[in-house]
């Protein structure tokens, strides 16, 4: 179910809050009515348990069985449920001052995610552009400029995955480990983890089981052709020892028609003991090695502001990418160590980590506990992706193409017609051969059914990072009387290298059609008999796009405290604040002054590489304090009403590029809600304003590929977001959340210089309106649900200036979760029924002011209807 009214809590109740229905706890309160600090904990965001018995340090909550995916509704009652994920763990999600969202592995399977970034979409205000393919999607929250990841943190088991955060989904997938996703926006999310002021999502996993062995297996297939195993076992050792290991498996030839197949695997381990007096020791292991699909632009039809696809090109179902991209020589500069570098789309994108992790948590009284955790990241992310329009040329005839003077490319026939003394060119299919003069007009303007040519960017990126983090501190637990106080103070420490390899970029020329063909130039005699060869496998530019090479050193370290007061039974009052001390040191690669020639012996007649490193570096170093702080007051008015309001002022720290050390961008956070509850609905209606300064990021000059310019920017936001869980009936029930907001762009500065033209637009790729309604149909007997959802995304603007609106859209899907026994669940999802079009991106690489060019635009559209079915089984 969508929203956060329908997020399930899996904690610990006392026995009246319980009710166990054929052997599981079903917990009826949903959780978005009780909006709580819920993702981050005494330990720096991990979900928490009520302390046992006599003891006041909180634990962590621990899941020691294989996540419950077995279709079931969650029955609503009036029942408080103790909070998961607060410095305190006593605090209900009925009268905390944060907005928290939580959804269980039950939920998480009925969103049927196709992607990690599908599933924030449970978070309401989190807007995802999830047309990238399974990796590399863009998300943002609370109206947030989108095409970025920036002050979004995700987080496993309270560790952040990585210190920057964006780029997440590249190193963690969700599977069958995970047993629920937390996530809280705004409130102490900016304290209790780096980088994360505006929202962090956290992934918990299942953690060993002491009682018995355990074991549960899925197996995945898609209309797209992906075929998936995910596998999880945990058993006891000892009495205080138990194990896990889990992971899974698959090929996935992505979403979109593909001559490629991609394949992973993930794998974790887990060895936990615990302790006499409470609490315990674990060590974890994870390794990976994935392969995915990457889907950047393509192009469309404008016709009076309607969008359609071009004649020959399937918006829904094809690809660009095709299988003369699979492997291609680039020349390189000769001082990067090779004078040639691979681009190879057969790789896909290529991430390989591998994770070595310690997690400690110990009281020493019943009112003070301590926590310590850290994770080492060695990881290699090798992209290889194609990039259509990226270069900011509209496709135009083949005709056009090759025509001296009006040609896209009337620099490069100027150099044949120089170099082999004739005016009449061609184009030559590189894996087939075949040649087509400028004099068959017929067949050049039936290409495809649409007679066009582009130029698509080869965008070959290679990070290699070495990523620390770590979290530790102290809980005090003390009050007496109406007064209870919880304290935690903490520290984190980070430490970051980096090494980018973003040289050999290239432009070549491809045709517009699912699997393009690319082509070679050639230079043609009289009776159309090939010549001379102007182009190299397409290539028409080298150096002309992307950062190039640096090396960056980050090293940060944060002490913080959050402070938890009860006063009597209807007050609560949380504060917190964090500093962070960051010093960044950053490489960067230079380039030669005059463009080097091409390596000898490469074919063409491209005379130079371009922007290439020649092998030097100049230095940038620096150093600066930030402070996190926030503030929180919840009061309860009746046993079925409570309000609450929050200030939070938060940062988003920025690791070195190839534009040298950033400072801090700020955000500051008002908002106010109010809870409700009664027999047949519970709600949440939530005001906030939104504040970013300094947010800044990075684009390619439109006149000149080769500049990456530095824009900076200021966002206000309005909004209102709300939760409602309706159940009528037994059998019924129904979500809807969503939000409404209006994002105003203001001081936008390029490389320092003010751009008031841009001044009160709406932020690029960020949509006013968000919602979703789910629907569900409880079977009786325990045999599951039927369920359908509608997504509704507002227009969005693909630019600053506002010159391309992509249209509002609504997706319709439909599924069901069927228990076939006790053991065994099959769960189907079809998504986007209906075969919906709808638009994200536009062409960021076209500039900060995008225009329709000849009736053609560039962007990514969402995918056409597809099925997901799963089978999993429990022992």
């Amino acid at each position: 179910m969508s929203g956060i009214f329908n997020r399930l809590v899996p904690a610990f109740v006392t026995a009246e809050q319980r009710e166990i229905t054929g052997g599981r706890l079903r917990l009826g309160l949903k959780a978005a009515l009780l909006v709580g600090s819920a993702v981050l904990p005494a330990t720096g965001a991990m979900a928490q348990q009520a302390p046992d018995a006599g003891q006041a340090a909180p634990q962590s909550a621990e899941p020691t069985t294989p996540p419950n995916t077995d279709a079931q509704s969650g029955d609503q009652t009036l029942n408080d449920i103790v909070v998961v994920g607060n410095t305190s763990g006593k605090r209900t999600l009925f009268n905390s001052s944060s907005d928290v969202t939580l959804a269980n592995a039950a939920d998480i399977q009925r969103k049927a995610p196709r992607s990690t970034a599908e599933a924030l979409e449970l978070v309401p205000g989190i807007f995802v552009e999830g047309t990238a393919g399974a990796v590399s999607n863009n998300y943002s929250v609370r109206g947030l400029r989108g095409g970025a990841q920036t002050f979004i943190q995700l987080e496993e088991d309270g560790l952040p995955i990585i210190y920057g955060g964006g780029g997440a989904d590249e190193y963690f997938q969700n599977d069958i480990t995970i047993d629920r996703l937390e996530a809280v926006e705004g409130g102490t999310s900016g304290v209790l983890a780096v980088n994360g002021a505006a929202a962090t999502i956290n992934f918990i996993s299942v953690k060993p089981s002491y009682d018995r062995a355990t074991a549960m297996t899925r197996f995945t297939g898609t209309s797209y052709g992906e075929l998936r195993a995910d596998g999880y076992f945990s058993a006891p050792l000892a009495d205080n020892v138990a194990f896990s290991v889990g992971g899974y498996v698959t090929s996935n030839p992505g979403f979109r028609r593909s001559d490629f197949d991609y394949t992973t695997y993930h794998f974790k381990a887990m060895l936990e003991t615990k302790f006499a007096g409470g609490g315990f020791l674990r060590f974890t292991f994870k390794r990976g090695d994935q392969h995915d699909a990457y889907y950047a632009d393509m192009p469309f039809t404008s016709n009076g502001g309607k969008i359609g696809d071009v004649p020959g090109l399937n918006g829904l179902r094809d690809n660009i990418a095709g299988r003369a991209f699979g492997q291609i020589l680039v020349p390189d500069s000769c001082a990067t160590g090779t004078c040639l570098r691979p681009f190879s789309l057969s790789d896909g994108i290529h991430t390989q980590t591998t994770q070595y992790r310690i997690d400690l948590e110990k009281p020493l009284t019943d009112k003070i506990s301590v926590f310590a955790r850290a994770r080492y990241l060695k990881s290699s992310f090798d992209f290889n992706g194609i990039f259509p329009g990226s270069n900011g040329q509209p496709p135009a005839s083949a005709v056009t193409y090759l025509t001296p003077g009006v040609s896209p490319i009337s620099s490069l026939l100027a150099l044949g017609t120089a170099a082999y003394g004739t005016t009449n060119f061609g184009i030559r299919n590189v894996v087939t051969g075949q040649v087509i003069p400028v004099s068959d007009g017929a067949t050049l303007n039936a290409l495809n059914g649409n007679g066009l040519l582009q130029q698509t960017v080869l965008n070959h990126q290679r990070l290699d990072s070495k990523d620390f983090g770590s979290d530790f501190g102290v809980t005090f637990d003390f009050g007496s009387g109406a007064i209870d106080n919880s304290l935690t103070i903490g520290g984190m420490y980070y430490n970051v290298t980096k090494y980018n390899d973003q040289s050999a970029t290239a432009s070549l020329i491809n045709d517009v059609t699912n699997g393009s063909n690319i082509y070679d130039v050639v230079a043609l005699n009289a009776s159309n008999g090939v010549i001379g060869q102007l182009t190299n496998n397409g290539m028409v530019s080298y150096g002309d796009w992307g950062q190039g090479i640096f090396k960056d050193k980050l090293e940060s370290i944060s002490g913080y405290f959050n402070d938890e007061l009860k006063i009597g039974d209807n007050l609560h009052i949380d504060f917190g604040a964090r500093y962070e001390h960051v010093h960044d040191r950053v490489d960067i690669g230079n380039s030669y002054a005059v463009n080097p020639p091409v390596p000898a012996g490469t074919p063409g007649l491209i005379p130079t590489l371009g922007q290439s490193f020649d092998g030097t570096f100049t230095r940038q170093e620096g150093s600066y304090d930030h402070v996190a702080a926030t503030a929180g007051i919840n009061y309860t008015l009746t046993r079925n009403f409570s309000v609450y309001a929050r200030y939070a002022r938060g940062f988003q720290t920025s690791a070195g590029d190839n534009g040298g050390v950033h400072q801090p961008a700020n955000l500051t956070l008002y908002e106010a809600g109010v809870r409700f509850q009664s027999r047949m609905l519970v709600g949440s209606l939530v005001a906030f304003k939104t504040e970013f300064r300094n947010q800044g990021y990075t684009f390619l000059d439109p006149s000149d590929p080769t500049k990456v310019s530095n824009a900076t920017a200021d966002d206000n936001i309005k909004g209102i977001q709300l939760d409602f869980d309706l159940k009528p009936v037994d059998f019924f029930k129904l979500s809807l959340s969503g939000v409404y907001q209006d994002p105003k762009l203001q001081n936008l500065r390029f490389n320092g210089t003010a751009q008031p033209q841009y001044e009160g637009n709406t932020p690029e790729r960020t949509p006013k309106e968000l919602l979703t309604v789910t629907p569900q149909f409880i079977l009786p007997g325990g045999w599951g649900e039927i369920y359908g959802r509608y997504k509704y995304i507002g227009k969005i603007f693909a630019d600053a200036g506002n010159g391309v609106a992509l249209p509002a859209y609504g997706v319709f899907s439909v599924g069901g979760s069927i228990n076939l026994s006790s053991k065994i669940n099959l769960n189907v999802s079809v998504d986007n029924l209906t075969n919906e079009r709808g638009y994200t991106e536009g062409n960021p690489r076209q500039g900060q002011t995008q225009s329709i060019v000849n009736g053609y635009f560039y962007g990514r559209g969402i995918i056409g209807r597809n099925v997901l079915a799963s089978i999993t089984a429990k022992f």
